[in-house]
C-alpha cells in the first residue's frame, strides 16, 4: 500500500481532497503536525465528502516522530527544488511520498538529507507550484500506474440508454 505524507498541511480543503484521493486509490494518509486546522473541522470533512470516515489516516506530533514510527521507510519528497521529474523514479509498492505545507513546501534542511529521492512535477516558466491536492494526485497515480494499479478496478461499463 502506498503512503502519502503531508508535512504540516495548512488548508483543510486540500487535506480533505487528498484524503478522498487516498481513499479511492487505496493509499494511507500520514499527517505530520502542526496542522493548520483541526481534524474535526467541517471544511476538512466537506472536501473529503463521505469518504473521510474511511480514510486510513495516521497523525504524528512532528517530523522526528514520523521517522521514529516508520524506520527504514523509503521516502520520496515532492519539491520544486528537485533535479528529477516524478516519472524518473521507480516507486516501491509500500513507499512514502511526502509533500510539504502549502506556503513553504518541505524545509530545505530535510530535502538535503534526501536529495537523491526528491522529485518534481514539471511546470512552465517561473511558476511557483501547483495546488497541493493536485500535486498529490499526479504523483500518487504515477506510483499506482508503475505498480499496475494493483487491487483497483481497471474497467468501467457503459449502459445502453433507452430512448422513448
Amino acid at each position: 500500500m502506498l503512503n502519502i505524507v503531508l508535512l504540516e498541511p495548512e488548508i483543510p480543503y486540500n487535506t480533505g481532497n487528498i484524503g478522498r484521493t487516498c481513499m479511492v486509490a487505496g493509499a494511507r494518509l500520514h499527517l505530520i503536525e502542526p496542522l493548520g486546522f483541526k481534524l474535526s473541522e467541517k471544511a476538512l470533512k466537506r472536501a473529503g465528502m463521505d469518504y473521510w470516515k474511511d480514510v486510513d489516516v495516521t497523525t504524528y506530533i512532528d517530523y522526528e516522530d514520523f521517522l521514529e514510527k516508520n524506520p527504514g521507510a523509503k521516502i520520496y519528497m515532492a519539491t520544486t527544488k528537485a533535479r528529477k521529474v516524478y516519472t524518473e523514479v521507480s516507486y516501491e509498492p509500500d513507499c512514502f511520498i511526502m509533500f510539504g505545507k502549502e506556503s513553504a513546501g518541505i524545509p530545505e534542511e530535510i530535502l538535503v538529507e534526501h536529495e537523491d529521492d526528491c522529485v518534481r512535477i514539471p511546470m512552465v516558466g517561473e511558476s511557483r507550484s501547483l495546488n497541493l491536492s493536485n500535486s498529490v494526485a499526479i504523483v500518487l497515480y504515477e506510483a499506482l500506474r508503475q505498480n499496475g494499479f494493483q487491487g483497483m478496478e481497471l474497467k468501467g461499463e457503459l449502459h445502453e440508454l433507452q430512448w422513448e
